[in-house]
């Protein structure tokens, strides 16, 4: 047996694993990560105390970086969190809270997620939403596979604009499904719309687009849900809920499934997660939608109460038959999304948006101004855009870490010939100070 007291596998289940993924050992399943990020022991004496035990801790999580100013997107954002998120979300009976697996004993979570629908409804412009998914690579993903349902059709044009991450994902839950997905290249941090006009055909079930894209460009594509919608397919938009505040709204644009990551709602960084995924889309298609759906009734005595409605998930039907094989959404980080929105509100949703494009437009004016520095896109932007620079993106980034700024998103990992190319975001938090110390690092790293 396995000496660990921790591990509940014996050393022939823990081979039988590796042998199924296809590595020998557990230290070639983690040959990946550099060795030098490995930590190959935290150096804890035995026989130590709790408290003690977390004060090693905490001096060991000291030594990690700190005060860096964050420049850094690409679809997680260092948006200021209300104090009314952290108070109200950690109360006790949503803090601990499980699945409503009995919606009766679990009125107040059902409520709130009603409420968070209804959020959600309210900043796409769309008619349904569900009570979350795990993230925005998710929700691509899941808003997909829906397209497919409701189309009857096989294929899935992306543009090359939207996440390589969430791209990722969806050609993951795509992998081994009789579907094609066809990727259109960008053309200057745009759609390539004349390329998306060849390839739509009967057989396309539905576009994927991101608004602002992965390049911080921002277009309308309401001619193109048009076009989309004569080929007899649907448009999905992945969006930017802080965005949302002063573009215009999926459903105003005549999108018909609109997604994103809510991390930006009320979510700290975190190293990447956890986060929730939105989705939300015209009623016609709610039976197509994924996860749980609350709904709002009244019992026998005609007192308002809260079910979980049009369970289609693999817990109540037939696997294959389940609409969908995504079971569980994100209910605690969703609940600070409803937070984070019904504190700021509708106008103040408006001002911080405002706030994010003009402190924006003020950095890519500055920075552009540095000799050998251009703006790559001439489309208009929200809070992110991608500068062209005299040298690698990489390199640049490197040196400014060494000075306390995270520059951006290098763009030559995700797209070839793009590694001159770097993506900057600059949000509500980054200050005039912050923004003009970036602009002179940066431009003594190019005089390097």
């Amino acid at each position: 047996m396995n000496d660990s007291h921790y591990c509940p596998h014996t050393p022939e289940e823990i081979q039988e694993m590796l042998s199924a993924i296809g590595v020998a050992t557990v230290e070639e399943l983690f040959a990946p990560i550099p060795a030098a990020l490995r930590a190959k022991t935290l150096n804890l004496p035995p026989g130590m105390s709790e408290f003690e035990t977390f004060s090693r801790m905490q001096a060991i999580s000291g030594e990690n970086r700190q005060g860096m100013i964050n420049f850094i997107g690409g679809g997680f954002y260092d948006h200021i969190i209300p104090a009314a998120v952290d108070h109200l979300s950690g109360r006790a009976e949503f803090y601990t809270a499980y699945t409503p697996y009995q919606p009766e004993c679990s009125q107040g979570t059902l409520q709130a997620l009603f409420e968070y629908q209804t959020a959600i409804c309210r900043l796409t412009g769309l008619d349904v939403s569900n009570a979350s998914l795990y993230d925005g690579g998710t929700a691509c993903a899941e808003a997909a596979m829906m397209a497919l349902r409701v189309t009857g059709r096989n294929k899935i044009v992306v543009d090359g604009c939207v996440s390589p991450f969430s791209r990722q994902v969806l050609k993951t839950y795509l992998f081994n499904l009789d579907v094609e997905v066809v990727e259109i290249a960008p053309q200057n941090g745009l759609l390539n719309r004349a390329e998306l006009t060849a390839l739509l055909d009967e057989s396309v079930a539905a576009v994927l687009v991101q608004n602002p894209n992965f390049f911080g460009s921002v277009e309308d594509f309401t001619a193109l849900a048009d076009q989309v919608h004569g080929a007899g397919a649907l448009l999905i938009g992945s969006v930017y809920p802080i965005a949302l505040g002063i573009l215009k709204s999926p459903g105003e644009t005549g999108i018909d499934i609109a997604v994103g990551d809510g991390q930006c709602l009320g979510n700290p960084l975190s190293f990447g997660g956890p986060s929730f995924g939105f989705i939300a889309a015209k009623k016609s298609f709610i039976r197509n939608m994924p996860g749980r759906i609350v709904g709002e009734t009244v019992d026998r005595n005609g007192k308002r109460g809260y079910v979980l409605t049009l369970q289609a998930r693999e817990q109540h039907i037939k696997r294959h038959k389940a609409t969908s094989n995504i079971c569980s959404n994100q209910g605690l980080c969703a609940l600070r999304g409803l937070i984070f929105l019904s504190s700021v509100g509708k106008e103040g949703l408006a001002e911080l948006a405002q706030l994010n494009r003009d402190k924006a437009e003020y950095a890519k004016a500055q920075l552009s101004a540095i000799p050998g520095v251009t703006v790559l896109q001439s489309a208009a932007t929200f809070n992110e855009f991608t500068l062209s620079l005299p040298k690698k993106a990489d390199d640049l980034v490197t040196g400014l870490l060494a000075r306390g700024i995270a520059a951006g998103v290098p763009l030559g990992s995700y797209y070839a010939g793009a590694e001159n190319c770097l993506v900057v975001t600059v949000t509500e938090k980054r200050t005039k100070k912050e923004i003009d110390l970036f602009v002179k690092e940066l431009e003594v790293a190019l005089c390097n």
